[in-house]
C-alpha cells in the first residue's frame, strides 16, 4: 500500500506511520480503520524478513523488490543455501547494488552456506542473524506475497500476540487451485499437530510464520530441523510454552514442481515424525 508514484518510500505520506493514520481515523473513523487493518507503527520498530534462498534464480529480484516495497521499516536477512542455478551470482550483483540503495525502510544482509543445509537449516541461520523487533519467514519464490505483511503483523504491534500464522485456508483470499493431496496432505498434518499441540489452525505447514523477538530468543537455540520439518518444530515449541498464536487469512499463489515446487513425499513423511517427536518432548 504504498503512496505517490511508487518510486521509492516517502516517509512524510508512508503508511503505517503515526500521521498517516490519524489522518484516516480522523476520516473514517476507529472501528472503520481496524475493519481495514490501518494502524500505526512505531517510528523506531524494525520487522526483520528472512529469506531462505535456494535456486531461485528466476524469482529472487522480483520476491526482494516486493519485499522492500512494503511501507514497513525492515531488516532483509537472505540466507543463501549453495544453490546450484546462478542465484549465488545475482546475490553477490544485489550486495553491490544495496550499496547504493540510500533507502531509509530497507537494509540487506546475505549470509552464504558453504553446503546445502535444507530450509530449516536456513532459517534457523536468518533468525540468528536476525536483529529487528519482530521476524517473519518469507519465501524466495512467489507463492506468498509480501504486500500482505503489515496485516500479519498488527496483532503483534499491538501487543495481543507474540507469534502469528497466515492461514492459506482461511477466510476469502485468493488461492491458486493446484494439487488436491497435497491439501488432503496438509490438512492431516495440521490436524495432527493440533493434536499433540491443543493449537486449532487450519494451516501449521503456512510459511508465512511471523514472531516477536523475544520469543525467538527463546525458542530459536533449541530448533534442530534442517528441512521441512522445521514447521512442526516452531508451532509445537511455541505451543509448549504457551505463546500467544493468532491466524489470519492470507492469499496463496502456488507454483507446481515444473515451476520449482521442492516440498515432497519424504518431507511429509519428515513432518509427521516431526509432529510426534516436538509434540511430546521438548
Amino acid at each position: 500500500m504504498l503512496l505517490g508514484n511508487g518510486s521509492g518510500p516517502d516517509l512524510h505520506g508512508t503508511p503505517y506511520t503515526r500521521d498517516w493514520y490519524l489522518s484516516l481515523r480522523g476520516m473514517l473513523g476507529e472501528g472503520a480503520c481496524r475493519q481495514l487493518g490501518f494502524y500505526a507503527i512505531p517510528e523506531d520498530f524494525v520487522l526483520s524478513v528472512v529469506i531462505p534462498v535456494y535456486n531461485e534464480k528466476r524469482t529472487i529480484r522480483d520476491i526482494l523488490a516486493r519485499v522492500r516495497a512494503v511501507p514497513v521499516r525492515k531488516e532483509i536477512v537472505i540466507v543463501e543455501d549453495c544453490s546450484r542455478d546462478g542465484t549465488i551470482e545475482i546475490l553477490k550483483e544485489i550486495e553491490t547494488e544495496a550499496a547504493a540503495w540510500n533507502d531509509p525502510l530497507n537494509r540487506l544482509a546475505v549470509h552464504y552456506h558453504p553446503r546445502n543445509r535444507g530450509k530449516g537449516a536456513a532459517v534457523r541461520t536468518g533468525f540468528a542473524k536476525a536483529t529487528g523487533d519482530a521476524v517473519i519467514i518469507q519465501d524466495a519464490d512467489l507463492e506468498y506475497d509480501p504486500e500482505e505483511i503489515p496485516r500479519l503483523l498488527q496483532p503483534i504491534v499491538e501487543g495481543e500476540a507474540d507469534a502469528v500464522f497466515g492461514s492459506r485456508f482461511l477466510g476469502d483470499q485468493p488461492h491458486r487451485v493446484l494439487y488436491f493431496w497435497h491439501y488432503l496432505a496438509n490438512k492431516v498434518l495440521t490436524t495432527l499437530s493440533n493434536c499433540f499441540t491443543n493449537l486449532n489452525l487450519t494451516d501449521m505447514e503456512t510459511c508465512y510464520k511471523l514472531f516477536k523477538k523475544s520469543v525467538l530468543d527463546d525458542i530459536g537455540p533449541k530448533l534442530r530441523q534442517d528441512r521441512f520439518g522445521i514447521e512442526p518444530e516452531l508451532t509445537a515449541r511455541v505451543a509448549r510454552r504457551r505463546y500467544r498464536v493468532f491466524e489470519m487469512s492470507i492469499s496463496y499463489h502456488g507454483r507446481t514442481y515444473e515451476e520449482g515446487k521442492k516440498i515432497g513425499l519424504k518431507d511429509g513423511f519428515q513432518a509427521l515424525w516431526c509432529i510426534v517427536r516436538y509434540g511430546l518432548y521438548d
